[in-house]
């Protein structure tokens, strides 16, 4: 009996260690990459959540206070929305501590980057205790996750715009007839691409026999978007590229399909699921997937953009997500006082906006569920979404070739 509590004791030490070991390497090597994962790890919760937690949702009294019981969909949305908010309240703490770091030096940047077991209990009771508050709140953080998620889409639009400018900037710098090559055959691939997809959106998406002009409009507003970018890019005026513009071009278009794919199941122009009334786990887990990518991508961008994020006093150059430095090197730059590379808070600003798009996109932006059962990210709010989103797109990359003929004291 002794010997098996000294084994157990033993055990329980070693595992201990092991993950206080798993937790400060993670922190050596990037908070970014373990902020992602926390958040990813949040959308499965959600996602877990939204499919098993109803019945037992159903019998807590602060929540099922109504004197009819709702439906079994009310539930899953309301579980989805808690734990979004539990999220979106531990990155927004976090933002709120992080304003004003600028140097490596500073205790905060410790917080930042260390302290991981500690953060992921506190994230875990913040979701559990998002559960014992009434519906008001809950309520009125849905009404905000709408204004937030367009703040978030905006965000991406920008990050998408610093990307491509940035990367046509650096093939141009090398001043060599192989890059300028590769710019020009990228971008005729890229409009290859927009234009065999408004093909195939037109096939999909205007049934014959079926009054579908909505989608029509759609789709060719798209086009007349990637020839007014090509006219705006090559004018002598602007003296613009063609790799941007083309990039821009086929970015719309995705914007498109995705919106026209978000039509409800049972709209007679969308021909990609005309049959389908139902959607299997697997595609569920796509979709889920696809958004999860979706969403940590535009986070790790903003954590790595040193355009939109970086202090004023900050190197810009970009550091690796991953810094395969040695430790020498790392006790070297602590001992620095070095400016830090990209704005803490601002990073965790992402996330919450991030909470509440996700929020949105599980739920079907509070509306999907009457319409199109548990599907994610299908209903006419999710269309709207999408296809303003990809007019938003289209103006502020027609205002950045713009902006610096119109106001050429200004630096853009």
């Amino acid at each position: 009996m002794w010997a098996a509590s000294c084994l157990a004791s033993c055990c329980a030490a070693c595992a201990c260690n092991a993950c206080t070991t798993v937790v400060s390497g993670i922190s050596r090597r990037s908070a970014r990459i373990a902020y992602c994962g926390l958040f990813a790890l949040s959308l499965m919760v959600s996602w877990i959540l939204r499919e098993v937690a109803a019945p037992l949702m159903e019998q807590l009294p602060w929540i099922n206070h109504f004197h009819k019981t709702p439906d079994r969909e009310w539930f899953e949305t309301d579980a989805v929305l808690r734990v979004s908010l539990g999220n979106f309240l531990f990155f927004t703490i976090l933002a709120v501590m992080m304003v004003g770091v600028k140097k490596q030096k500073d205790p905060r940047d410790s917080l930042h980057h260390g302290g991981w077991m500690a953060k992921v209990v506190c994230w875990c009771l913040l979701v559990i205790f998002m559960f014992f508050l009434p519906n008001e709140i809950v309520s009125f953080y849905e009404s905000m996750s709408k204004f937030g998620s367009g703040l978030f889409l905006l965000v991406q639009v920008v990050l998408l715009l610093d990307f491509v400018h940035g990367w046509n900037d650096k093939w141009v710098g090398y001043n060599e007839q192989f890059w300028y090559a590769a710019l020009f055959a990228v971008s005729f691939v890229c409009y290859v691409g927009t234009f065999a997809f408004s093909g195939l959106l037109f096939h999909w998406f205007t049934a014959s026999g079926q009054d579908c002009g909505l989608n029509t409009f759609f789709i060719v507003m798209t086009l007349i978007f990637a020839f007014v970018f090509a006219i705006v890019a090559l004018h002598p005026a602007v003296n613009g590229s063609i790799l941007p513009a083309s990039v821009i071009s086929l970015y719309c278009m995705y914007l498109c399909y995705s919106g026209l794919a978000s039509e409800p199941r049972e709209y007679e122009c969308n021909g990609l699921h005309r049959h389908s009334k139902a959607v299997s786990t697997s595609a569920l887990t796509v979709g889920l997937l696809t958004t999860v990518l979706s969403v940590v991508y535009s986070a790790v961008r903003a954590g790595s953009s040193t355009t939109l994020l970086s202090p004023p006093s900050s190197p810009r150059a970009d550091k690796p997500l991953l810094p395969l430095d040695n430790k020498s090197s790392e006790h070297e730059e602590k001992d620095k006082a070095k400016p830090v590379t990209y704005s803490y808070s601002f990073f965790h600003i992402i996330f919450s906006l991030a909470s509440m798009y996700s929020a949105m996109l599980l739920t079907g932006w509070s509306t999907s569920v009457g319409e199109s059962g548990k599907l994610v990210d299908v209903g006419w709010p999710s269309v709207w979404v999408r296809i303003l989103t990809g007019w938003a797109t289209a103006g502020l990359y027609i205002w950045s070739l713009a902006a610096p003929i119109l106001f050429p004291d200004r630096e853009f």
